[in-house]
This record gives C-alpha cells, sequence and structure tokens, in this order.
C-alpha cells in the first residue's frame, strides 16, 4: 500500500526538488501544498502520513502549522526542510513535535538515513502500488500545467513530459531565484545569529525585476526612514556579478553596537560604523558563499565600501549600478525582533548577468519540473 506524503513549501522549484529527492523504491502517493493552510486541510484528509515542511512560507508559516498539528493531535509524521538551520529554529520546531530537521538543498543520501533511522522508509525495493517514479512523472506533468495536487489519473511517462515540456516561464525563473536566495539567506542568518547570539526572524524574498531608474523607489519602499546607513560589496564570477548592499535603519545603530558588546574605545559613531561593517560583512559572505554553492561559481567580493552614514536612499546607490538598465533586485528583510533591529540585504543583478544564472538553474528546473 502506497504511503500518502505530503511536500509543503511555498516554491513549486522546491516542492519538485523535494519529490525528486525521495528514496526510488519508496511506494508513495505524493501531494503539493503552497502554504500551511493547505496542508493542515489535506493531513486532515489522510494525504500526509508522513510530511516534508517549509518555515518560511505565507498565510500560515511551519511554526504555525506545526503547532496546529499538535493541538488537533493530526495523525502525521513531521519532518522539517529548511533554509532556516538556526539552532533555535531547529529546537523550536522539534518541541513542536516534529521528527527531524533537513538543510537545505537537500542531501539525498542524509534524507533517506533519516527516514529508515525512524522506520519510515525500510529500503525495500518491493511496492505493491505505483512505483515512485512513475508517480513523480504524473506529478512533473500536473506541475507543467500548474496544478500542483496529486491525483488517481494515469502517470505519465517521464520520458514524454520532458519532451514535451514548454520553455521555463519567467515566472518559474523567478521562483528558481527565489528558492536559490532562500537558501543562501538560511545560512547568513545562522552566521549571523551564531555571532550575535539571538534568532533571527527571515522573511520570504522578494524578488522583483526593475528598471535601474525605479531603484530608489523600490528601496524607499523596502526601507521608509529618512536617514539610514548603508554598506556595499561587489561581487562577480563566470559572467555573474552583482552588488550586495545592507541597508541600516540609524536608529538601530545603538542597539546592534550593545548586542555586540563592543569596548567603548571610540566615539559612538566609530563604534556604530565598526558594528555595520561587521554585520555587513557576515550578512553578504555568508549569502555570497550559499549562492556560489548553488550556482557552482566562486564569486570574487570587492572590498565592503560604506556607502554612507546618517543619509537618504538616493544618495547610496552607485553610479555603477544606475546605469545597468535592467536588473533583478532581491530583498531580504532581517529582524531581531527581541532587540528592536531591523535591516535589509539588498542584492542587484544586471540583466545580462540573470541571464548566466537562469542559465546554470536550467538544468537543475527542467529536472525538477
Amino acid at each position: 500500500m502506497s504511503t500518502p506524503i505530503l511536500i509543503c513549501d511555498d516554491s513549486g522549484f522546491a516542492r519538485r526538488q523535494m519529490a525528486r529527492s525521495l528514496p526510488d523504491e519508496w511506494d508513495v502517493d505524493i501531494t503539493f501544498a503552497e502554504n500551511g493552510e493547505q496542508a493542515v486541510e489535506y493531513i486532515r484528509q489522510g494525504k500526509g502520513d508522513v510530511v516534508f515542511l517549509d518555515l518560511n512560507m505565507p498565510i500560515m508559516d511551519g511554526y504555525q502549522t506545526m503547532d496546529v498539528i499538535r493541538q488537533e493531535d493530526l495523525p502525521c509524521l513531521v519532518v522539517v526542510v529548511s533554509g532556516d538551520v538556526q539552532p533555535q529554529a531547529r529546537e523550536r520546531m522539534i518541541n513542536l513535535g516534529a521528527l527531524d530537521f533537513i538543510r537545505k538543498p537537500i542531501d539525498n543520501e542524509k534524507l533517506t538515513s533519516i527516514l529508515t533511522a525512524y522506520g519510515i522508509y525500510s529500503g525495500s525495493s518491493h511496492s505493491t502500488g505505483s512505483n515512485l517514479r512513475k508517480v513523480k512523472a504524473q506529478n512533473e506533468a500536473k506541475a507543467i500545467a500548474h496544478n500542483t495536487n496529486s491525483s488517481n489519473k494515469a502517470p505519465v511517462p517521464l520520458s514524454s513530459v520532458r519532451k514535451n515540456a514548454p520553455e521555463i516561464s519567467l515566472e518559474d525563473k523567478l521562483d528558481a531565484c527565489r528558492e536559490m536566495v532562500n537558501v543562501a539567506m538560511g545560512r547568513a542568518g545562522e552566521n549571523l545569529a551564531q555571532l550575535l547570539g539571538e534568532f533571527i526572524d527571515l522573511p520570504i524574498p522578494n524578488v522583483n525585476l526593475i528598471e535601474s531608474n525605479e531603484l530608489s523607489m523600490a528601496v524607499a519602499e523596502i526601507n521608509r526612514n529618512d536617514s539610514v546607513s548603508a554598506v556595499s560589496k561587489g561581487f562577480v564570477s563566470e559572467g555573474i556579478s552583482g552588488e550586495a548592499l545592507v541597508i541600516f535603519n540609524d536608529t538601530n545603530s545603538q542597539n546592534i553596537v550593545e548586542l555586540l558588546k563592543y569596548p567603548k574605545s571610540h566615539s559612538s559613531d566609530g563604534l556604530a560604523l565598526e558594528a555595520l561593517m561587521d554585520v555587513s560583512n557576515i550578512l553578504i559572505g555568508a549569502c555570497l558563499n550559499g549562492l556560489s554553492e548553488q550556482l557552482q561559481v566562486a564569486f570574487s567580493h570587492t572590498h565592503p565600501v560604506l556607502l554612507g552614514q546618517h543619509k537618504g536612499l538616493s544618495t547610496l546607490l552607485s553610479d555603477n549600478v544606475q546605469r545597468w538598465g535592467k536588473l533583478m533586485a532581491i530583498e531580504i528583510g532581517y529582524a531581531i525582533k527581541a532587540r528592536n533591529i531591523a535591516f535589509d540585504l539588498l542584492l542587484l543583478f544586471p540583466g545580462d548577468a540573470m541571464t548566466q544564472v537562469y542559465a546554470r538553474l536550467l538544468d537543475d528546473h527542467r529536472d525538477a519540473v
């Protein structure tokens, strides 16, 4: 008898990657959910004996979903699959009843080991229902048709799905980029949490294609403070270039200095600058390392540059960025709610660089669609 599997993630790219990571011999029936609200309903319907649950999602996130599962005592086993790998996130979900926690991108061997350790998967190659490869092909065909929920229709051969697959849409490309940044964002959050000893609230990355002359307006929407400080760092590798900016509200500066516990050997402005540079280096470095691993490139970084302190946003954007024409702007709003601290990481890619990013994601995306 097939095991009902529920994969809950707001990214279609991530959902299909998760489905392809399951052991090939496992006899399963897969259902996809885009958020926790859908997931809870599917579990109530008996479609999720085993649930693979993301944390950062709209409508109902992973924490809220796990809380409902516990309150209603829903019959399912939950494995968290997330880019947020902070110890506090893992501890919180385990305390809510999750079995284990897997880091994105998924290590297939580790996943199989976890499933085997908890007795969820026996490793048997014998199945009485549809083979997982056929189930995956069925779901892949439906994903192309923009229907992510599994049904009882006859499986579609995988070769036929790929042969007849249309060109990947811009929406799918942006989804793949968002998931790539989601993983890199989690690495940066983990490093920052270790440095500061605080839990970092991670958002869903905001990805937009805009004209460079619209950037000031877009950044103003992100950060509405009249006075901010910002650090910039350029990066380049194999045709992929860009600029990363960390934007701080000036009202946060003193809170960050206190959190870092710097000795008071400098002026308040000097300490604020040191804190700004240190936090920026951690965030940008860890995020770019996460992107490098997924794109399989080695970025060369420029030295961090202070774009300005206590200035308006319009003066902080470099002339280089303003000349890019069309660009991709990816905004990540980090927060330490316990300390009333918030700052934004902005990743900017010129249009020609995005062509290379799409090309490097394309093979994985075709495999996952």
